[in-house]
């Protein structure tokens, strides 16, 4: 198999996003790919748990792609041998009542991962400058005392909130979480053929909405907001990463290979000491649970 490196998918400068690739060939097997994702998200698992006794760092995954570029599985796949107390994911939706009566990034705040746990957002606080952005109505939902109408959301209220969101990562980051950006590049054609296995296909049909058709016309407004919302948040404490996700087995384990040799990066991450009288008594310890 191919090997492959952190820094050729993670994003450093300003990009087109008609450039980066949607396809990339490990150079396997598609049984190869999944049995190396098995080991790795094995050894993903175990590294998890030295960070859960470490107790020091969060790690926040973030995943947006185009509808059908895979988030569901992906997640299902790379993270399916960690303990469940490890890892939590969080699907975002269309916000509720509850979650409109507050702020836009208040429902991101309080799903963001306790030190030693993951969480994965499928589908992340980057809505809200992407759907909302191309529907730009849906921002009169949020009831903000400065935007009275549709006018008022102009490139100045955008401006403003990727300031936000930058500042709300930095935030995060300084205080121990580790921010991955995942995008998962998919084509136009791929997202056809997808949608129509899915229409195809009785046990998927629940997935499909007539709705998928109408965004589907909208997706090079879609492409214009990620190239844009990539370009102005891909920084060093919250990379994006590009993901060629026309091949769902290689997004899977380009993912899990970065996630895991960037954390395998940081040598304080490592299981607590003893304390001096504890490990000096441990034969006696065991003497006497065996004794019983």
């Amino acid at each position: 198999m191919k090997t492959i490196h952190v820094d050729g998918f993670k994003i450093t400068s300003k990009i087109k996003l008609t450039n980066l690739p949607a396809d990339f060939n490990l150079q396997a097997s598609k049984k190869e790919i999944e049995k190396a994702l098995k080991k790795l998200s094995k050894k993903l698992s175990a590294l998890q748990n030295t960070m859960y006794a470490h107790d020091k760092y969060g790690v926040l995954v973030c995943i947006q792609g185009m509808d059908t570029a895979g988030k569901d599985s992906l997640i299902r796949e790379v993270f399916k041998n960690f303990n469940a107390r490890g890892v939590v994911a969080h699907s975002f939706k269309t916000p509720t009542s509850l979650e409109l009566g507050h702020d836009y990034l208040w429902r991101h705040y309080i799903a963001l991962p306790e030190r030693g746990k993951f969480a994965i957002f499928n589908r992340t606080h980057y809505e809200n400058v992407l759907v909302t952005r191309v529907h730009p109505e849906y921002i009169l939902n949020e009831n903000i005392p400065t935007v009275l109408s549709v006018e008022d959301v102009d490139d100045a209220f955008w401006e403003k909130r990727f300031e936000q969101i930058n500042n709300f990562e930095k935030h995060i980051a300084d205080n121990g979480t580790i921010i991955f950006k995942f995008y998962l590049n998919l084509t136009k054609e791929e997202q056809k053929n997808r949608l129509l296995r899915r229409l195809h296909k009785k046990e998927k049909q629940w997935k499909f909405s007539p709705g998928d058709l109408d965004e589907r016309k909208l997706w090079d407004d879609y492409q214009e907001c990620y190239e844009d919302a990539i370009n102005r948040t891909s920084k060093p404490h919250a990379p994006w990463y590009n993901i060629p996700a026309n091949d769902k087995p290689t997004a899977r384990y380009i993912v899990a290979k970065i996630i895991y040799d960037t954390l395998s990066q940081y040598t304080d991450i490592k299981e607590p000491e003893l304390d001096d009288e504890v490990k000096a008594n441990l034969e006696d310890y065991i003497k006497r649970l065996e004794n019983e």
